[in-house]
C-alpha cells in the first residue's frame, strides 16, 4: 500500500519558496564581508553571509542572526538593497539582501556555523575569489561592490 509520502509530487506542482536573507556589510576600509560556504548549496564558494529566515523571525532579525552565527560579528540591519530568487534542489530560495552596519568596526570576523572561512574583500580580492553564481553581477547591478 502506498502512502501519501510515497507519491512523488506532480510535475506541475508549485515549487516551495524558502525565505532567506543576505548581508551586505562593509568594514571601515570599504571591503565587503564574505564567507566561504562550508555546506551545500555552493560549498567552497564565496558569498555574502546569510541564510534562512526562521518561523516568526523578521528579515532584519534573521540577517543579524546569520551574520553573528557565520562570522561572529554583531551588525545592525538596514535597508533592503535587492532581492533575488535562486533555484535549489526542489525549492526556490527567495533572498532579500540588506545593508548592515558593523556594531564594532574593530572586531575581527571568525568563521562559524556553516562558514569554512571569512574575509573582508576589496575589488582586487573579488577578482581572484570564486564566488557563488551571479553574486558579483548582482551586487554590481545594485551598486554595492567595493570600488
Amino acid at each position: 500500500m502506498r502512502t501519501v509520502r510515497d507519491v512523488p509530487p506532480a510535475a506541475d506542482a508549485p515549487v516551495p519558496v524558502v525565505a532567506c536573507v543576505g548581508a551586505v556589510v562593509f568594514d571601515p576600509r570599504g571591503r565587503l564581508l564574505l564567507v566561504q560556504r562550508g555546506n551545500e548549496p555552493s560549498r567552497g564558494l564565496w558569498s555574502v553571509p546569510g541564510g534562512r529566515v526562521e518561523a516568526g523571525e523578521s528579515v532584519a532579525a534573521a540577517v543579524e542572526r546569520e551574520v553573528r552565527e557565520e562570522t561572529g560579528l554583531a551588525v545592525r540591519a538596514g535597508a533592503e538593497v535587492g532581492r533575488v530568487q535562486v533555484p535549489g534542489p526542489g525549492v526556490v530560495y527567495d533572498v532579500v539582501d540588506l545593508t548592515c552596519t558593523l556594531l564594532d568596526p574593530a572586531a575581527t570576523p571568525a568563521a562559524g556555523d556553516d562558514a569554512a572561512a571569512v574575509t573582508f574583500a576589496d575589488a582586487a580580492d573579488l577578482e581572484r575569489l570564486t564566488c557563488t553564481p551571479r553574486l558579483l553581477e548582482t551586487l554590481r547591478g545594485w551598486g554595492v561592490l567595493p570600488a
